[in-house]
């Protein structure tokens, strides 16, 4: 990783909004070690770091406290639960914290919904799939590389539910159009497919920086990184994207012009992104529009992934 250089801060709030796996975390060991420095100096700067992410609340509550980042709010499970520590309250509206001092904001479908309906269209299409709720505990572990305590708290799902596809791309669209009609959709992850209900990452995003502009009464500049398709939605809601190198061979093209590929992958390419847009204490400045009013991306988003 490029060391933070320095130089003037340019003024103004910023938020920073950043998918786990695959980003921030490693795909594989889940070390965040390359993104180390970026995360001190973002803390120092009072800068948030804000989790978006297909994991659960149970997972990212400790997961939190790992990456000093209690201060921060989070969106879990795809877009379907946000966390919001104290200071992202509003005074009238949220003011029974549950015991982890959280408010908790459900902008998804329940889980038990979801179940009924996968079990209905499983059985109404013939197609086949394996929800995570259904998978052994040990296979769990195996196939994600979590602890048994991890996939533990990975399965305790409350608005979208992890599966695994095991049918023809002809089946999943028939599968996907069924779900449509109950007003689910599939996402795609680095590992899983995950059915949820109409909130996405890009929802989440956009209603924590409304939030935000609401309380402090300023609208912050905002930052998201992500490896991932179910990360689209994000890098698409805000002012300035990474779309970190991925391991999983799929395409990620949100429409964004502020756009930077990584050429490194993981948290090195966490760090890579963040030192682009925001390096050496500042921002880059958008790309100059040319004569013709089109963008001129000779810099921007011209790296490949």
């Amino acid at each position: 990783m490029s060391s933070p250089s320095s130089r003037p801060d340019v003024p103004g709030p910023r938020l920073l909004f950043t998918d786990l796996d695959g980003s921030l975390l490693d795909h594989q060991t889940y070390d965040w070690s390359p993104a180390a420095e970026w995360l001190t100096r973002l803390r120092e700067e009072g800068v948030p770091v804000i989790p978006v992410t297909s994991k659960t609340r149970s997972e990212l509550l400790a997961l939190r406290q790992a990456l000093n980042l209690v201060d921060s709010p989070f969106v879990a499970e795809n877009g379907a639960v946000v966390g919001l520590p104290a200071a992202w309250c509003h005074a009238r509206l949220e003011r029974t914290p549950g015991p982890d001092g959280l408010v908790i904001k459900t902008l998804g479908v329940d889980i038990g919904f979801i179940r009924q309906r996968l079990a209905v269209w499983r059985e109404r299409l013939g197609v086949r799939f394996t929800p995570m709720s259904e998978m052994q505990l040990d296979d769990l572990v195996a196939f994600t590389g979590l602890s048994e305590e991890e996939a533990r708290l990975a399965r305790m799902r409350e608005g979208s539910e992890p599966l695994i596809w095991a049918d023809s791309e002809a089946r999943l669209e028939d599968f996907r159009q069924g779900l449509a009609g109950d007003g689910l959709h599939l996402v795609r992850g680095g590992r899983f497919w995950h059915a949820t209900g109409e909130s996405d990452k890009g929802q989440a995003v956009s209603w924590l920086s409304e939030r935000f502009t609401a309380l402090r009464g300023v609208r912050p500049q905002t930052l998201a990184l992500g490896d991932g398709p179910n990360d689209i939605a994000m890098l698409e809601a805000v002012d300035q994207a990474v779309v970190i190198r991925g391991c999983h061979g799929l395409e990620v093209s949100p429409r964004q012009p502020e756009l930077y590929r990584s050429r490194e992958s993981g948290p090195s390419g966490w760090a890579e992104g963040v030192d682009y847009w925001w390096g050496r204490g500042g921002r880059r400045q958008a790309p100059a529009l040319t004569a013709s009013g089109s963008r001129d991306n000779n810099d921007v988003g011209s790296v490949s992934a």
